[in-house]
Formats: structure tokens, sequence, C-alpha cells
């Protein structure tokens, strides 16, 4: 008989300890959403004012404000629908990256940028626009450069785009939003990325970009499968896009 009471007090015991440790852990979770929730906001009421106090006063820095406020009606959005850690942090990616053009407009315009903003690992590893390039893909021209300008009125912060790195910089059009808009890359875009970037330092090759990866990461890849990273890892590239095909319309925005 007492065997008997002393495991319903035991099991008793370990009940409450049980629901003890799951109501810390829910007031836990809480506590990080709450937390969560307070820093994408305090992210996107940052560049709330950001986008309502600055005007631009010229091409490049209207376009990059106009991309700014884009970002923070897109933030506003999913700060509203934001219902755990993950979704919060979406938004303040999605805010930080308006702050990136408000950094941009404020250049254009001959302001202080500001402070620093935190660095995104995915911007740093896509690289960044170092020299004018101006080339001519199927007809149509396109420029790059690291400064805003007549001619390179559209600032992308730099980042990944439907899976492939797209380098920070100034361009002439924003031939990234087709796949930003379509979650995929047009056929022609591999031969764009090819001549505007090609010999770039600190961007991917043509074949290396067409695969998803960063600078440096295919010769890694070659290495950690037993390769040699200097071989021929797929098809010519002349031969995939010269043989006469037609690369279409693939630049139309």
């Amino acid at each position: 008989m007492d065997g008997a009471v002393v495991l319903v007090v035991v099991i008793l015991a370990l009940v409450a300890i049980l629901l003890v440790a799951a109501r810390n852990q829910a007031t836990a979770r809480v506590r990080r959403l709450d937390d969560a929730k307070a820093e994408a906001r305090r992210w996107v009421e940052r560049l709330g004012g950001q986008v309502i106090n600055l005007t631009g006063s010229d091409e490049p820095s209207r376009q990059a404000l106009a991309d700014a406020a884009e970002r923070y009606t897109a933030a506003g959005s999913q700060m509203e629908q934001a219902a755990t850690v993950e979704q919060c942090r979406l938004v303040t990616k999605t805010a930080m990256e308006g702050l990136y053009y408000v950094r941009a407009a404020r250049t254009a315009m001959g302001l202080d940028p500001g402070p620093e903003l935190p660095a995104d690992p995915e911007q740093v590893r896509a690289g960044r626009v170092e020299e004018d390039r101006r080339v001519t893909v199927e007809g149509r021209d396109y420029a790059a450069s690291p400064a805003p300008g007549r001619g390179t009125p559209h600032y992308y912060p730099g980042g990944r785009v439907a899976g492939r790195p797209v380098p920070q910089g100034w361009y002439s059009e924003p031939w990234w939003k087709p796949a930003l808009v379509a979650g995929a890359w047009g056929m022609g875009s591999v031969l764009l990325f090819s001549a505007m970037f090609a010999g770039m330092p600190g961007i991917p090759d043509a074949q290396a970009w067409e695969a998803g990866y960063d600078a440096g990461q295919a010769d890694a890849a070659a290495v950690d499968a037993g390769g040699d990273p200097g071989a021929d890892t797929g098809g010519d590239f002349g031969g995939d896009w010269g043989g006469g095909g037609d690369i279409g319309s693939g630049f139309d925005f």
C-alpha cells in the first residue's frame, strides 16, 4: 500500500514538472515572438521615416526611393501577417533591403548615407560592380556602374534573385526584375550576365552563375567532389547559346 502511494506521488510530481516545463516553454515562445515583432517593427518604422521625409532630386535618387517605398509597403503587409519568428525575420529583411535603397538614394543626392546597416551574407557573396561596363546583347544596350549616373539610374543592393546572385551596383535598367516577379530567369539571362560581368573581380563566371553559385563556390564544389576545379564542368557555353538558336526577347521589360 505504501508503495502504491509513493508511486502516485512520483507520477503526480512528474506531471507537475512537465506542466511547468510546458508552460515555461510556451511563455518563452511568446516572448521570442514578441521580441522578433518588436525588432521587425523597429526596422519598418525606421524605413518609413526615411521614405516619408526624403524626396529624390534626380532620376537615380527618385528611382531608389521608389524601390524603398515598395519595400516599405511590402514589409508593412508582411508585418500585419507575421505570426512566427521566421516571418518576423522576413519582415526585417524586407525593411533592411528598403534601407539599402534609401542609402543609395542619399548617396545619389550627395547626402550622408547614414549609419551602416548590418551586413547581409547573401549580399556580400553576390559581389558588387567594380567598374563601368557597357555591353550590347541581342541589339540592346546595357550598362553597369559602381556609381549612379544618368545612364545607370537603377540600383540593386545585391543578393539572390530566383536562386542566382545579382551583384550590388547601378544599372541602366533592372534586368533582374522579370526573375524577381516570375521566380525564374529568362533564356537570355546567362548571356547578358556573361557579357556584363566577364572578368570582373568577385563576380561568378557565367556557368557558375547559371548553376546558382556565387564567386568561388563552383571551384569549392568541384574540390569537395574530388574533381579538378579547372576542368570543364559542363557543356560548352558557346555551344549552348551560340548554336544559331534564337534566345528570344528575354530582356523586354
